[in-house]
């Protein structure tokens, strides 16, 4: 079933499935999608595949390039909702200023951005993390000591409104995950409907 053109960004910390999850649901409501890893590494001109084992705030992962990155999003974003299609932003947007761009762009075209935190347990994430490892054709980067950085500076999103915020525990299988999402979503929409 076709979503209407809106702004979702699935977010969270690395490891916690939000990238299977977000490129999965576009895929089941024929929407745009648009990953930072992907995104980042065209923007430095590599393979989405090539590996870039550096730390935080370092190479393609220092606050410039993520600048970059995430403005570039934005411009995705854009020109997604322009032809009139729903679009999925896919990245951690782990700061109040990130997810605040996201709102005052969906504010100036007019247009609904939902947020769906993906979290799930440390043990889950530490195990997608050794799997990713092994993964020759993984596009991010993350890895357990990224993450624990990650975690330290992650601002919760308590500056989203209501019917803007859904949190997914994404320690479910990808069908479960899937059809867990739609629900929170139509209910948050039937509560918008009331109002």
């Amino acid at each position: 079933m076709p979503r209407p053109a809106e702004i979702y960004v699935f977010f969270g910390l690395i490891a916690t499935g939000k990238s299977t999850l977000a490129q999965a649901w576009a895929e089941r409501h024929g929407l745009t999608y648009a990953n930072s890893d992907v995104v980042r590494k065209e923007l430095a001109g590599l393979a989405t595949t090539t590996s870039q084992k550096e730390g935080v705030d370092q190479g393609i992962y220092t606050k410039e390039f993520s600048r970059r990155t995430y403005d570039a999003l934005l411009s995705r974003a854009e020109a997604a909702i322009g032809q009139g299609r729903g679009v999925i932003l896919d990245a951690s947007y782990q700061s109040r200023e990130e997810r605040g761009k996201v709102v005052a762009l969906a504010n100036r075209l007019k247009t609904p951005v939902r947020f769906v935190l993906c979290d799930c347990d440390d043990e889950v994430k530490k195990a997608r993390l050794a799997l990713r490892a092994q993964d020759p054709n993984a596009v991010s980067d993350g890895r357990w000591e990224i993450y624990l950085q990650q975690k330290a500076r992650f601002e919760p999103p308590t500056e989203l409104g209501s019917g803007q915020l859904v949190t997914l525990d994404t320690d479910l299988s990808i069908t479960a995950a899937l059809d867990k999402l739609d629900a929170l979503l139509q209910r948050e929409e039937k509560k918008e409907d009331k109002r």
